[in-house]
């Protein structure tokens, strides 16, 4: 009896060991990923940041998934304009080395590299709306995107599914697709459609979810037409009095190139402003006064960026509804963020561009309740970290080609470790095109920021306007007021944030001799007094220019006036 236990329980161990053995191995699930982007959309237009215009309570949907989830209060781009910032996106990488410095830059399917990793870690992609990279983005599983800009009605798309050949202004499109009605609703409808006949849910997916919106010039769906129509928009304070911001790089010496440089919301830009630029442009009062039209031109520019961005807060609440109603909703890593920021009035500048804050900051909003805790965090990231962090939540480790790093272990604790970035780098190279903007180039600390305009052209060795520099203290100045880069007392700092420049433009393959305006940075580096007459020449010079083919205000039109 006892030899016949002895083999029964020596049966049973090995029938448990040999179970075991043989039992298939169990892996965790992966999260979905799902990661929002409006064009233009900037912080301060997102209740959940605050600022003026957080009582108007513009984004509801937005500030809900920031209450559930972390708000990161210093999220910058490195070059403030779409094509560069969603390639750096995609890649991880600087405009440098990922080949769109500029609005023409193109990125091929090789270098679509977020989906293709993304692929390679077992996610089903997708990408929906705007893309604006000028090549098919074939790496997706599926796609359905705009050609170039888009358009505000009745849209076109590249589509991975589409069956009609479209030929829509310059673009010929073998495979492609139509729609009715207004760009968000139209990509909202996307991507429902594909969450609901396309996506396979046996595999986790990672989608790019894009709108058009609030993208100037701000052409709202007319069901938003009376949304805010009695509200005075609250104006920022430095709209009027621009105080001491900027420099002889970006007002001219003595302020003769106010202006030339930067368009603007008032008249001060004689060639572009929002007194005539705009739909609204054409309801304003001209005779009236430069004040009065200012105010005026102001409230109806904002009124259409805030429908546009209404728009996209409700449409983005029909997403998170499938997602909740579908048990997708706490399951997926969802990120809100735009392009760059935005101009709303500050220093009576439009656009974007700048490496100011409005322009230079993004808002990043990330929930995923399975392992981030509500909570708003003041670490540097930025927007080539935005690959490495996404890969980074499908398990997959930084590719060694990426610039970016990873920040999920600080959205997870909310802590910064020794390694974690100590600043920021940013890059405009477009000089002068469409908005006015001078090149330039830029370091952030938490402190303090830095920034030197070199004013020349892409293939120029020479400045074409006065190259100078700038210093704000974030901490005393965090609208960017004062420019203190000539206070004595200032020396030391600027001279290890020169330092630190230095070594960031090395590191992202920035100071290549053979980038002809990297001469004009180098030789403004130490702008001593000898550079600064030579800076003050250029402006005398750069005036005459502008003079002698200058644009003067027309409510219908441009038309040149010569001297």
């Amino acid at each position: 009896m006892k030899n016949t236990l002895k083999i029964v329980l020596l049966l049973a161990v090995t029938c448990l060991v040999s179970c075991k053995t043989k039992a298939p191995k169990q892996t965790v699930k992966k999260p979905n990923i799902l990661f929002i982007m409006s064009d233009d959309h900037t912080s301060q237009a997102i209740g959940a940041y605050g600022g003026r215009l957080a009582k108007l309570n513009p984004t509801p949907t937005i500030d809900a998934l920031a209450a559930e989830g972390v708000l990161m209060k210093n999220a910058f781009c490195q070059n403030a304009i779409c094509t560069p910032s969603r390639a750096s996106i995609m890649t991880g990488q600087s405009s440098s080395v990922n080949g769109c410095p500029t609005l023409d830059g193109h990125l091929p399917k090789e270098k679509q590299y977020l989906a293709l990793e993304m692929k390679k870690a077992g996610y089903q992609t997708a990408v929906i709306g705007k893309w604006h990279l000028h090549e098919i983005p074939e790496s997706f599983d599926y796609y359905k995107v705009f050609p170039g800009q888009g358009s505000y009605f009745n849209p076109v798309f590249y589509d991975s599914d589409g069956t009609e050949h479209i030929k829509w202004k310059k673009f010929d499109i073998e495979k492609g697709s139509k729609m009715k009605g207004h760009s968000s609703d139209c990509v909202a409808d996307s991507a429902l459609e594909w969450f609901q006949k396309k996506r396979d849910p046996n595999e986790p997916f990672f989608l790019k979810l894009h709108f058009k919106a609030p993208h100037d010039l701000f052409e709202y769906a007319p069901r938003y037409k009376d949304y805010l129509a009695d509200v005075e928009i609250p104006e920022p304070a430095n709209m009027r009095d621009r105080k001491e911001n900027g420099s002889i790089a970006t007002r001219g010496h003595n302020n003769e190139l106010e202006r030339y440089i930067g368009t603007s919301i008032g008249r001060r830009n004689t060639r572009r402003n929002y007194t005539n630029s705009g739909a609204w442009s054409k309801d304003l009062d001209l005779s009236k006064s430069d004040a009065e039209i200012h105010g005026d031109a102001y409230q109806a520019y904002m009124k259409a960026y805030l429908r546009c961005v209404k728009g996209v807060d409700d449409n983005l609440k029909r997403v998170v509804d499938y997602l909740k109603a579908n048990d997708l909703y706490d399951n997926t890593v969802i990120i809100y963020t735009g392009d760059q920021g935005f101009y709303l009035g500050e220093h009576d500048y439009m656009d974007k561009r700048w490496a100011y804050e409005e322009s230079m900051r993004m808002p990043f909003i990330v929930r995923y309740p399975k392992t981030i805790k509500a909570a708003e965090i003041d670490a540097i990231v930025e927007n080539i970290d935005y690959a490495p962090t996404m890969l980074d939540f499908a398990g997959v480790p930084t590719p060694a080609y990426m610039h970016g790093k990873s920040f999920k272990s600080i959205l997870e604790t909310g802590k910064e470790s020794a390694d974690s970035k100590k600043a920021a780098y940013y890059h405009y190279w477009m000089h002068m095109a469409s908005h006015d903007n001078p090149g330039h180039i830029a370091i952030r600390t938490k402190r303090y920021k830095l920034i030197q305009f070199y004013g020349a052209k892409i293939d120029e060795s020479v400045a074409q306007t006065p190259p100078a520099w700038e210093l704000y203290d974030l901490e005393k100045d965090p609208k960017e007021d004062y420019n203190i880069y000539e206070h004595p007392e200032n020396k030391e700092v600027i001279a290890e944030l020169k330092v630190q420049l230095k070594a960031l433009r090395k590191k992202y393959g920035e100071d290549n001799p053979k980038i002809p305006f990297n001469k004009v940075i180098d030789e403004y580096w130490d702008y001593d007094e000898e550079a600064k007459q030579k800076a003050i020449k250029i402006s005398h010079e750069y005036l005459k220019k502008v003079e002698a083919n200058v644009y003067v205000n027309n409510p219908q039109k441009f038309r040149k006036k010569k001297h």
